[in-house]
């Protein structure tokens, strides 16, 4: 079993079956195949003993790594970038936004949270696609709990993963199981969503 996981790993098998199914999930829908918006997020978590890539996120006050995800306006994840944790939200943006662009062409409007204020990341995608970076910032008059419109959707995709245990941390010891656990917990999610659709 092992030994098909890092075959299909290392050819993208994962990556390529989350990508279809996503595509066939948001037509089932009745939406464009490809997405023309998506949300951007990260979320840093602990690592174990078993070693391998990791940093420091002082914000959040973990040593561990950084899963960096972009969704669909429908929360289907539709890619993922694993790194060490002490990596800013936007420069790990760049890599994300960069990786994605020959997969969905017609993806351009990104919406994001503070984290991806600023001209630093604008100024890096300078040449790299014409893309629309909208800030969604919380109130500075709200108290407590607020759901933000757009942003509440890659936090549920957040909550979606975090219902695999073996995403509760990073056991992993390379970038590569990492990032593929965690689109097979997607795949997982998408195939149910597939089946109960077509079901009614």
């Amino acid at each position: 079993m092992r030994r098909y996981f890092y075959a299909w790993r290392d050819a993208g098998l994962f990556d390529a079956i989350n990508t279809v199914l996503v595509m066939n999930l948001r037509e089932i829908e009745g939406r464009e195949a490809s997405p023309s918006a998506g949300v951007i997020d990260s979320q840093s978590v602990k690592t174990t003993e078993s070693g391998g890539i990791s940093g420091y996120d002082a914000g959040k006050k973990v040593k561990g790594r950084k899963r960096h995800i972009l969704t669909d306006t429908c929360g289907f994840l539709i890619f993922i970038l694993v790194h060490a944790a002490d990596i800013q939200d936007r420069d790990g943006a760049v890599d994300v936004l960069v990786a994605i662009r020959k997969r969905f062409p017609w993806l351009r409007h990104i919406f994001a949270d503070g984290g991806y204020a600023g001209d630093k990341l604008r100024s890096a995608l300078v040449g790299m696609g014409k893309w629309t970076i909208e800030i969604i910032k919380r109130s500075d008059k709200a108290k407590g709990f607020q759901v933000l419109p757009r942003r509440w959707v890659v936090e549920r995709t957040f909550a979606w993963l975090g219902r695999c245990r073996r995403l509760a941390k990073d056991w992993e010891r390379s970038i590569a199981s990492s990032t593929a656990w965690a689109l097979i917990a997607s795949i997982r999610m998408l195939t149910r969503r597939t089946a109960r659709l077509c079901q009614n």
